[in-house]
């Protein structure tokens, strides 16, 4: 062993093949022009990796330096609205929730809900926060299973009550396959804050098939629930750990879900190397 010696470590941005291989097949095909082709385009996988790029670090797209390899900033914008229209990122997300599974991971005994919020730049899911002396923001709505696995997320405006997306996140799970047998989808319960009582919402997730386990407005603190809530608060932090999540720059909608949602992907991503370390 020679002292002083360090292993490099993979910059976070950085596709190893493992990860590529599940992408690549979800990404649309592009058939080249023969006539009049133009410039040749720039390889996925580059791109890819300018895109986490700009996930993890926060940077504006102008600011992206060619010299990384990525290409340009209009160019990993372009491939990141063109990969947004084709779902990607879902499916993206539905495949690695499916290899979690098959490695006996995700526990859908129970699931968390939560829904704190970045700071906003503009777009239409927007609004003025009430607890925040008005500021415009969006909310980040989570649901995750009782290991802290995200399994959905919705994006709205700072002024929505947290109850309203309560059934949209039930209903925004995806059937997770990965075993022989019917998918998985539907978690045996559901926990919540004191901001989602509302009797009307608690009848509405048990005619789903779920049961409701909600703290009470006015009751005391220390019902418990805490100590099984706690991991949707350590998936926000997580999630936030993304610079370009913290506060959203987007003035499209459909591009902040886009990193939204590749974000809790990558989580996944890192929960399945994990569990696959484990039982190695």
């Amino acid at each position: 062993m020679i002292r002083g010696c360090r292993v490099a470590r993979p910059k976070p941005w950085e596709v190893d093949d493992e990860l590529w291989a599940v992408i690549e097949p979800l990404l649309p095909k592009v058939e080249r022009r023969t006539r009049h082709p133009g410039r040749k385009r720039h390889p996925d996988r580059l791109v890819f990796q300018g895109i986490l790029f700009v996930l993890h670090t926060g940077i504006a797209w102008e600011h992206l330096s060619q010299e990384l390899g990525f290409g340009s900033g209009m160019t990993c914008w372009r491939r990141l609205a063109e990969w947004t229209g084709a779902e990607v990122w879902p499916r993206l997300h539905e495949a690695l929730l499916a290899k979690i599974r098959g490695a006996n991971a995700p526990d859908f005994s129970r699931a968390a809900v939560d829904g704190p919020h970045p700071g906003v730049k503009g777009g239409s899911k927007a609004g003025r926060s009430p607890v925040d002396r008005g500021r415009t923001g969006s909310k980040h709505h989570l649901i995750t299973d009782a290991t802290g696995i995200p399994l959905a997320a919705t994006l709205t405006g700072g002024n929505r009550n947290d109850v309203t997306q309560l059934i949209p996140l039930r209903q925004a799970v995806p059937s997770v396959r990965g075993k022989r047998g019917r998918p998985r989808r539907r978690p045996d319960v559901l926990l919540a804050d004191r901001s989602y009582d509302h009797d009307t919402y608690r009848r509405l997730v048990g005619d789903l098939g779920v049961k409701p386990l909600i703290a009470r407005r006015g009751t005391e603190h220390g019902s418990g629930l805490g100590t099984q809530r706690w991991v949707v608060e350590r998936a926000f932090a997580h999630l936030h750990w993304f610079r370009r999540l913290r506060i959203r720059w987007e003035m499209r909608d459909d591009i902040h879900e886009a990193f939204l949602t590749l974000g809790w992907a990558l989580i996944c991503r890192r929960r399945l190397a994990a569990v696959q370390r484990r039982h190695s």
